[in-house]
């Protein structure tokens, strides 16, 4: 009882840590699984083991490491079937020819290498017990496994999964691990035999096996995909006759002599790809195994990783040697056949970094290795860290090769049509709405919509909307996952759109939607690539603030290169009488150029500009660009223009307040004067927000230089 407890308590420990870490690495922009493997290197010799060596060895006994390693095995098959779950036939239909040659020569190169290599690393880091082909064949198998899961969320958090890039690599990933699982289950076979010849069997056995399940089991669990569409819905019945099937094909797999894990990726990779069926077995299953069963496995890895074993210079030498080796087999093999297949240089550049990426995969065949004491305690640490610095060095490598500027984020959005078949024009004034919930922004975009005017405008409304995976080996988070996410948020949109009043403004409605797990950064990254005028945002609540303006609001307000509006929306269903309160500042002239946009786009509605300063109630000077603005307008919009003066007061808010009870909007600039003060980075004052009487949008402007005055000729008649 007392080992139950003990293990129990390092669960406890493993996962809260895993967590940590995990929220640490997505902080910085790397995959979650980067951080389960460090928080697992960190409870090991490597750092708890040698700053802390009595409590380590108190909570992490030898007696409890057998519990561990059951656990994480069970972790394993598991995971295993939902990576053969997650491998679609969808992703080998695109590009096959050149995937086939890119993947197998990204293959051939780093096995060649690592083969190579084994001649150096044999006789200084094995012993006699192990063969050599045994030794050279698994560290060529180690030296070329991609790692088709993290590779899949890398191309799904980058947006890149309809270009050609992402179909491409997911492609040759897909191809690189059905090869690079039939080399490993080969090597395993050898290293349990001793040689190849008495391995021939084993082989053998293996492939007939393979054979069964892609005939006889796949017309099992098509049946079972039947029953599944007769009842509507995943029963306990089925989903434990589909687990009973993943044990026993384990079972089956480790009699044959080459591993657990192969049988449980077979009958996941043979499954029916039915989609509904396939999200429930997923949803069913992945949050237990990847949440309380991987971060065991990940622990287990790092108690058996002794960064301590490198303790002399030359071993670090050897460690670089398999790093280099690692990724300039992996890179230029890919970089060769990419270029050779008529990839121009900087998509093959990338194709290569990513299947550089190794990841969880990577060490699953090193604990294999380790097991059957193909590959050394030592050897098994160096080829951790090579999996680590792979994937790891992937995104940043990616960005640096292949930049969102050249992605251009827009890879699905058709350009905007005109009506009656007129050639698209190119739209001189953007306006960017990041949308969280269609359902309740109705207002905000109808705001936007009139500021970017009828549709003889050039102006073209974004409504933008970004949906966050939190986790990295979700089913949602797989690109064919993401992509009906996507799809179904394109709807919601579109039925929003088709809210809009007047009908003529839905045409300049182009939603753009992408996954990213980072609102405000993606946002101002968009509207940078997009080249966009005015982002206009809508209030919320942050979850641990009082300031109305805080949160995401107030990380766009900081960090957008563009003028940012902030719409707080009472309701009003229409937008005809404005009011802008008027200083003088740089923010007061975008808040009443927006105004102005506003009233030309308008016949019926009226503006009231209180004009005055804080200190005294003398008429504020407008700025040089407005003063010529407002003696070009056209006699019938300066007719709907009023120029108010406040009642002398200390309180110039107040004077505010009082006139918004009159008026559908009130539009302010950001200004200490009328309490909307910054305080510190994305944070501001909310006094305003709270006692204003009308809808309120709150102008910020980033440059003097940007323009919001060409509206449109047809407002200028």
């Amino acid at each position: 009882m007392h080992a139950v407890i003990l293990v129990l308590i390092e669960v406890l420990i493993v996962i809260a840590l895993s967590r940590i870490v995990g929220m640490g690495c997505r902080w910085i922009k790397q995959p979650l699984v980067i951080g389960e493997i460090i928080a697992g290197i960190m409870l090991g010799p490597s750092l708890f083991g040698l700053i802390a060596p009595d409590l380590a060895a108190a909570l992490f006994p030898s007696e409890t490491l057998p519990y561990l390693n059951v656990l994480s095995q069970i972790g394993l098959i598991f995971f295993m079937f939902l990576i053969g779950l997650e491998l679609n036939p969808k992703y080998l239909s695109g590009q096959l020819d050149i995937a086939i040659l890119t993947s197998h020569v990204s293959i051939l190169v780093p096995f060649s290498l690592g083969t190579l290599s084994a001649i150096i690393l044999y006789p200084l880091v094995s012993d006699g017990s192990v063969s050599f082909t045994a030794f050279a064949l698994f560290l060529g198998a180690a030296m070329s496994i991609t790692a088709f899961p993290v590779l899949a969320r890398i191309i799904t958090e980058n947006n890149l999964q309809r270009s050609r890039l992402g179909t491409l690599a997911l492609t040759c990933a897909a191809v690189d691990d059905v090869t690079a699982w039939c080399v490993l289950a080969v090597a395993i076979a050898v290293a349990k035999e001793g040689d190849f010849v008495k391995a021939i069997p084993t082989i053998i056995a293996a492939i007939v096996y393979i054979g069964l399940m892609v005939t006889a089991g796949r017309w099992c669990l098509r049946y079972l995909a039947k029953l599944f569409h007769r009842t509507g819905r995943l029963t306990q019945f089925l989903l434990a006759c589909i687990y009973m099937g993943v044990v026993i094909s384990a079972l089956i797999t480790e009699v044959i002599g080459i591993h657990l894990i192969f049988g449980a990726f077979l009958v996941g990779a043979v499954m029916p790809k039915d989609h509904d069926l396939v999200r429930e077995i997923a949803q069913k299953t992945e949050d237990f195994v990847l949440i309380f069963l991987l971060p065991v496995f990940f622990a287990y890895s790092g108690i058996r990783t002794q960064i301590g074993l490198l303790n002399r210079p030359e071993l670090w030498l050897l460690c670089l040697l398999v790093l280099v080796v690692a990724i300039a087999g992996k890179y230029i093999g890919t970089y060769v056949a990419a270029r050779v297949s008529g990839i121009d240089k900087r998509e093959a550049s990338a194709l290569g970094w990513l299947m550089n990426t190794r990841g969880l995969t990577e060490l699953i065949v090193l604990n294999i290795g380790l097991s059957l004491g193909v590959i050394s305690p030592l050897l098994f640490t160096m080829l951790v860290i090579m999996a680590l610095v792979t994937t790891f060095m992937t995104s940043p490598l990616l960005e640096w090769t292949y930049p969102k500027r050249l992605i251009k984020l827009d890879l699905v959005e058709p350009e905007p049509q005109q009506a009656g078949g007129i050639e698209p024009v190119t739209p001189a004034y953007r306006i960017l709405v990041p949308v969280a919930n269609p359902s309740t922004q109705q207002g905000l975009l109808q705001l936007a919509a009139a500021i970017a005017g009828g549709q003889s405008s050039s102006a073209i409304v974004h409504p933008l909307s970004l949906i966050e995976i939190e986790e990295d080996y979700a089913f949602q988070s797989t690109p064919e996952a993401a992509d009906r996410l996507i799809q179904e948020r394109y709807q919601q949109l579109e039925e929003l759109i088709q809210t809009l009043e007047p009908p003529s403004i839905r045409s300049l409605i182009h939603p753009i939607v992408r996954v990213s797990n980072d609102v405000a950064r993606a946002t101002t990254e968009i509207a940078k690539l997009d080249s966009v005028s005015l982002i206009v945002v809508g209030w919320h609540r942050p979850a641990f603030s009082n300031n109305r303006l805080g949160g995401r609001v107030g990380q766009i307000l900081s960090l957008a290169p563009v003028d940012v509006a902030v719409y707080i929306d009472r309701g009003k269903q229409n937008v005809e009488s404005l009011l802008v309160p008027y200083i003088g500042n740089i923010h007061d002239d975008l808040a009443l150029v927006i105004a102005l946009r506003l009233l030309a786009n308008c016949d019926t509605a009226f503006l009231s500009v209180l004009q005055a300063t804080p200190a005294t109630p003398a008429p504020s000077e407008f700025s040089y660009e407005l003063r010529n603005v407002m003696q070009q307008l056209p006699q019938k919009m300066r007719d709907r223009i009023s120029i108010i003066q406040p009642k002398e007061t200390s309180e110039p808010i107040l004077a505010v307040v009082e006139a918004s009870a009159r008026v559908d909007l009130t539009i302010v600039g950001m200004s200490r004067a009328w309490g909307i003060e910054r305080q510190t980075l994305g944070r501001y004052t909310d006094e305003l927000a709270i006692q204003c009487q009308s809808s309120l949008l709150i102008a910020r402007r980033h440059s003097q230089v940007s323009s919001h005055l060409d509206w449109g000729a047809g407002s200028r008649e």
